[in-house]
């Protein structure tokens, strides 16, 4: 059993903490517009490589090697963008190979085509992606790259077609209408990428502060809340407690004050809580219990182990389980904390029907329990002080391999 434990402790050690999790959920909207540019791009980008596709195969005269290899490398890396952004995985890598691969083509293109088999006004079938080619720019790189990339593939086109018809002057016009009609549209990709992207970036940033805004406000309130009610607890049920104690001069007197002492710590210890809710003495099952923490790992987005043993219908008190539940909430959030969530465990054990034990295990780095200062009450108040006013155990060990927290309950 002790092997099955470790193992499973390293299985889970390997899990990415909550932090990395959540990385890039800040730019929602961003990645949102991203994966429509990429969509809409592979969309574009796939009907003009296919009419350029059919224009090559159906112009080819000759099937040289040089011709071939020309071919392959425009469509290759064409190919490859168009699934990048399907998917939506390797835009960027696919989309500047490809921008880059078909500067090349058309710096190779009056070397591999016959200047002498084409008229001015017959456009070659690369010409049908020089806007493709500013598509991936703009997929691929910034915007200061993006807008060089506008320009630079047009004039690039026009000066081979020009060596191509050998500067001639029926050669001029034609080129220069196609370069002006790609460098047009062209800009007009770029700003029109550039708007969404700055629209979306907007959203981001305006959600964010919305977020924090409330963050603070929520915070504000509760801390408002807790102060309040940790006033009335100390004047009302503190003070008393301490002073009946302070009096108790019999058994009965010590009793007395030895159960108002109880029911000061537990509703100290759950002050955070509903306001002075602890619970009744009504049987709450285990089931209940383990729905609860599985409830809090869920609204706080973490996935970890919830594993029971033992008996199934085992029962307790509804102070004690709502004692458990909060001690146990707290030992969650300080894994959460303080060890990222790493090795995240939770085990819920009953060996019997009157019993139950909840363990919270992490793989963090673990710290000294004997170290934490008087005036830390997240261990103190919120775990040891709040089962020990329900006559239940606590158990905190951790060391450099990581923490574990038992809590454990039987009827006395």
């Amino acid at each position: 059993m002790a092997a099955d434990d470790r193992t499973l402790k390293e299985a889970w050690s390997s899990i990415p903490s909550q932090g990395e999790v959540g990385i890039g959920l800040e730019r929602f909207t961003g990645q949102r517009m991203e994966r429509i540019l990429s969509t809409v791009g592979a969309i574009g980008s796939a009907a003009l490589g296919a009419q350029a596709l059919t224009a090559a195969v159906t112009r080819l005269d000759q099937a040289d090697a040089a011709r071939l290899g020309m071919m392959a490398l425009v469509f290759v890396p064409l190919l490859w963008m168009i699934v990048a952004c399907l998917i939506g995985k390797g835009v960027k890598p696919a989309a500047g190979t490809f921008t880059v691969a078909y500067a090349v083509a058309l710096a190779l293109w009056p070397v591999v085509v016959d200047r002498t088999v084409r008229e001015p006004a017959d456009q070659p079938w690369i010409f049908f992606l020089v806007n493709i080619g500013v598509v991936a720019a703009m997929l691929a790189f910034r915007p200061s790259v993006q807008l060089i990339w506008a320009l630079t593939l047009p004039i690039l086109y026009g000066w081979v077609r020009l060596v191509q018809g050998g500067f001639e002057q029926s050669w001029w016009i034609s080129t220069g209408f196609d370069v002006t009609f790609t460098i047009i549209l062209g800009s007009v990709i770029i700003s029109l990428a550039w708007m969404f992207r700055q629209v979306a970036a907007g959203v981001d940033e305006a959600r964010a502060q919305a977020v924090e805004g409330y963050a603070s406000a929520a915070a504000a309130s509760a801390a408002e809340e807790e102060r309040v009610a940790m006033s009335a607890l100390m004047h009302d049920s503190v003070l008393a407690a301490l002073i009946a104690a302070e009096r108790a001069g019999g058994e009965r007197e010590r009793a007395l004050a030895v159960a108002m002492a109880r029911e000061a710590l537990t509703r100290l210890a759950n002050t955070e809580a509903s306001i002075a809710q602890e619970g009744s003495d009504a049987p709450v099952s285990r089931a209940q219990i383990v729905a609860e923490l599985r409830r809090t790992l869920s609204e706080q987005g973490v996935d970890a182990v919830v594993e029971e043993r033992g008996s199934a219908e085992a029962e307790v008190p509804g102070k004690v389980a709502r004692a458990i539940v909060l001690a146990a909430r707290q030992a969650i959030g300080n894994a959460l904390t303080h060890a990222g969530g790493r090795g995240l465990h939770i085990l819920a054990e009953s060996p019997s029907a009157d019993r139950l034990s909840i363990t919270v295990i992490d793989s963090g780095p673990g710290f000294d329990p004997d170290a934490i200062g008087e005036d830390r009450l997240g261990i103190r108040a919120s775990i040891i002080a709040r089962m020990a006013a329900v006559a239940g155990a606590s158990r905190i060990d951790s060391d450099a391999e990581g923490t574990t927290v038992v809590l454990s309950w039987e009827p006395s």
